[in-house]
């Protein structure tokens, strides 16, 4: 998107399609079909180029080399520039930085960033290592309130008792001892 000689990025998916601008004293939005996709702050400098590394994730995934050159990704933060830069000089890396990008729009930029903090304190971090810490993570979040309630109360709590298990075995021949 263009204004004022500046140019700003907006998602991949909405390239060559017809948006609105929306320009405010401090920042700029961009709208398409009443919703808005992207956001950047205003500049009244003239010919810079603004933008967005998430704008460009669907992008990488089909074509994860563009990750090692791109503009774009010059502007992530310093956590994920760090992991690239780790990352980028193993074997596939490139594709390894892929995914945890790509876990951004599903788990958000703040947790995937805790992640990929906590993998590179380990000392050898690995997008494995990064997503599993999401994993564990959104658990962790998922059941830390959560209380259960129910209208059934127990009259008697029930016993850890193995040896009721045995009653139920039911013997063909007593005298030879094998179970059915």
């Amino acid at each position: 998107m263009h204004l004022d000689r500046n140019r700003y990025s907006v998602p991949t998916e909405y390239a060559h399609h017809i948006v609105s601008l929306r320009c405010y004293p401090t920042y700029i939005s961009l709208v398409a079909d009443g919703i808005e996709i992207a956001r950047h702050p205003r500049s009244f400098d003239r010919y810079q180029t603004f933008y967005d590394w998430r704008h460009y994730i669907d992008l990488v995934e089909r074509k994860p080399g563009a990750l090692r050159n791109g503009a774009p990704f010059l502007t992530m933060p310093e956590p994920m520039l760090r992991l690239q830069r780790h990352l980028l000089k193993q074997t596939g890396g490139d594709r390894v930085m892929v995914q945890v990008l790509a876990a951004t729009p599903v788990h958000g930029l703040e947790a995937v960033l805790v992640a990929v903090e906590l993998a590179l304190e380990s000392g050898r971090p690995s997008g494995d290592h990064v997503l599993n810490i999401l994993a564990r993570l959104k658990s962790q979040s998922a059941h830390s309130g959560e209380v259960v309630r129910t209208a059934i109360t127990l009259k008697v709590e029930p016993l850890a008792d193995v040896y009721r298990y045995e009653q139920l075995r039911v013997t063909r021949n007593e005298e030879d001892g094998h179970v059915e």
